[in-house]
């Protein structure tokens, strides 16, 4: 393990006043992110470390190496690191402690739920002491009682999110590769992700639809049968530079909280990017935060319309009316995991995009009905057919060209009164609306495979 260390270990609080300095560290460790290549022939990666004199912010670790086996490859947040030897530095108003490959070393050891005092991973200059054991063993029994104080508004909702760089604490639910080298991460808290603007152009539809979701497949069905139907999932993906061998550590069925999350809108889907500058921080299993999400999530489907989208209550639009009281709301994945192949559902959900877009080609050269709808809830789109008789009712016949432009517009949201050029290609905002959808297939020798849904009972009401 390398010959003897200069041996005096400083806490955090202190190291704080010794900038320009050589200390020696141990922490809990609160923030890690994963190992990236640096802008020359090194590889760094970023902690954060904590102890009891400064268990707020604590002290931010740059460690270097010349390759990222070379680097604490850390198991999880909450676990140990001792650092001998890092120097202290100020780098604007921040003060964080830099490990240096030619003369630094560091020990990992497990957390609060270890009992082994041996490190499970070391530098080659480390040297291990029996001192050491009693600051282990310390440190775990003050991270048995410790409670990090964190404002809810440090870590908002997926209900809350926006554009831009954010925390976000989850439950992974689900990790796949979509493409070569292309890995997704599926997370979920029970809220519904925010609605945004359609900005496809609508007769760009037949040949550039609008995606039904983030990858470019479609998950399989037995797939989809283990996520949750109720609350928005949110795909992660990861960005240029971001070694993908560290998805051991987001494990499924784990919530984590992300720090410095970057989120996207792109056709209206909403994704996160995991970047260079992503770290992932100290989870205990009673998070307050945590539950939290776990008490507003059996809350919200204890409710009558708990499966509703957050957004749309209370419904007050007036824009259908569906003869199918009887049955509850459901959420679209409900739909597309529903156990029977044909069944009859109530939705509510916005059409954020129709083929063809042109009131003139609704119908068939027979003179009936035949047109896709694009729907849209927070759990999932699909595609939803308006066939024959169902077109008649919900358009009440076949009214002239005029009303059933009127029609189609408030189904998509736009806006009679913008007569303008390119009105159509504006962003659009969809209202929420009732359907009634019914799922059939038209290949018995694939059921599932060739499984559709078509809108039935519903009608546009009223005008504007």
């Amino acid at each position: 393990m390398g010959t003897r260390d200069d041996y005096k270990f400083l806490t955090i609080k202190d190291a704080y006043s010794s900038i320009n300095q050589k200390v020696n560290l141990i922490g809990i460790i609160l923030e890690f992110g994963f190992p990236k290549r640096t802008r020359g022939t090194d590889y760094c990666c970023s902690l954060r470390i904590i102890d009891e004199t400064h268990h707020q912010t604590g002290m931010s670790v740059n460690i270097f190496a010349e390759n990222a086996e070379r680097l604490p490859h850390v198991a999880a947040g909450g676990d140990i690191i001792q650092l001998s030897h890092v120097m202290v530095k100020k780098h604007g108003e921040e003060i964080n402690a830099v490990f240096n490959k030619r003369y630094s070393s560091f020990a990992l050891y497990k957390g609060e739920d270890g009992d082994d005092v041996a490190p499970y991973q070391f530098s080659s200059k480390f040297l291990q002491r029996d001192e050491d054991k009693n600051f282990i063993v310390n440190l775990r029994k003050w991270l048995v009682s410790f409670e990090l104080r964190e404002d809810a508004s440090d870590f908002p909702m997926l209900r809350e999110i926006k554009e831009g760089h954010i925390n976000l604490a989850c439950k992974i639910v689900h990790c796949c590769d979509v493409a070569q080298n292309e890995w997704f991460i599926f997370v979920w808290d029970g809220t519904d992700t925010p609605s945004n603007a359609v900005c496809s152009k609508l007769e760009d539809e037949m040949s550039c639809p609008l995606p039904l979701q983030p990858e470019c497949l479609p998950l399989p069905r037995e797939l989809l049968c283990t996520l949750p139907t109720v609350g928005s999932i949110l795909r992660i993906t990861f960005d240029i530079g971001v070694d993908k061998n560290y998805l051991h550590l987001l494990p499924i069925g784990k919530w984590i909280k992300f720090v410095n999350m970057r989120l996207e809108v792109h056709a209206g889907l909403w994704f996160g990017v995991f970047t260079p500058f992503t770290k992932l921080r100290y989870t205990p299993n009673d998070d307050c935060l945590i539950l939290e999400c776990q008490r507003l999530y059996d809350e919200r489907i204890s409710l009558e319309l708990g499966r509703m989208p957050s957004s749309s209550l209370p419904l007050s639009t007036c824009i259908t009316e569906v003869n199918y009281d009887h049955v509850p709301y459901v959420t679209l994945m409900d739909v597309l995991t529903h156990l029977e192949v044909t069944a009859k559902f109530k939705c509510v959900a916005r059409v954020v995009a129709v083929l063809p877009c042109e009131p003139e080609k609704l119908c068939s050269p027979l003179g009936t009905y035949r047109m896709r709808l694009t729907l849209e809830d927070p759990t999932t789109r699909i595609h939803a057919f308006v066939l024959a008789e169902n077109g008649e009712t919900l358009f009440d016949g076949y009214p002239d060209i005029d009303n059933l432009t009127r029609k189609l517009n408030r189904l998509l949201g736009i806006s009679d009164c913008d007569d303008s050029i390119g009105a159509k290609d504006a962003p659009r905002n969809p209202p929420w609306v009732p359907f009634c959808l019914k799922s059939y297939y038209i290949d018995k020798s694939d059921i599932w495979g060739c499984r559709y849904f078509r809108i039935f009972d519903t009608k546009i009401v009223g005008e504007e």
